[in-house]
């Protein structure tokens, strides 16, 4: 079983991100031009997953809509290719997309789930969110509900360090995955099996 590797998504993943795009969301994918802006835009950062051996194959990738200090935080979207399922990188990219909002000063992260998804939302429940509301109808064309959810972000406590010992801190956004970063460099992914991942999840009000 291979490893996997979270980093930054680049322009030159576009054809990568399109590929899996329009094959997991076939009937409301983004156009090309709609996901290289997001790629592109300033407060939108996606990530992406790749096999340790091959970091150029793109196997998931997610991303969020997080300006700095706003206070909130939207999840676009989350796909992972069918070859990488069931292996926890659903689990992994939400995840850093979470630890990504905190670092811009988000203390509420939202998301749009469909109704007709209970393993998606038991995921998402797992994270600590939580249902807020219904849009009916909400995915098109198949006029599928969507389920509203909102994570509170917990503030970062630090307190003194005790004698002979480390200082404490506030525990990260809930996780089983890797250290988050901003950076290019990747961060390994474990392969969390035993838990369901998100296959699929997206916000079509946001698509262009």
């Amino acid at each position: 079983m291979s490893a996997y590797l979270l980093r930054t998504a680049e322009e030159s993943d576009l054809d990568a991100v399109m590929a899996i795009e329009t094959s997991v969301f076939a009937n409301d994918a983004w156009s090309r031009d709609g996901m290289s802006g997001e790629l592109a835009a300033r407060d939108t950062w996606y990530v992406v997953a790749v096999p340790d051996d091959d970091r150029d194959h793109v196997v998931g990738y997610a991303g969020v809509l997080a300006g700095y200090r706003t206070g909130d935080a939207d999840v676009q979207t989350v796909a992972v290719a069918p070859e990488a399922r069931g292996r926890g990188l659903g689990r992994t990219l939400v995840t850093e997309l979470v630890a990504h909002a905190r670092r811009r000063g988000a203390r509420e992260v939202f998301l749009e789930v469909r109704a007709d998804n209970p393993v998606a939302q038991g995921l998402y429940r797992s994270l600590g969110f939580e249902e807020v509301g219904v849009r009916p109808r909400y995915y098109m064309p198949d006029g599928v509900d969507a389920v509203m959810m909102r994570l509170k972000v917990p503030a970062t406590v630090t307190e003194p360090a005790p004698a002979g010992g480390p200082a404490p801190t506030g525990g990260p956004a809930p996780t089983d995955g890797p250290a988050p970063t901003d950076g290019p460099a990747p961060t390994p992914a474990a392969d969390a099996a035993a838990t369901p991942a998100v296959d699929a999840a997206h916000d079509p009000e946001e698509r262009p």
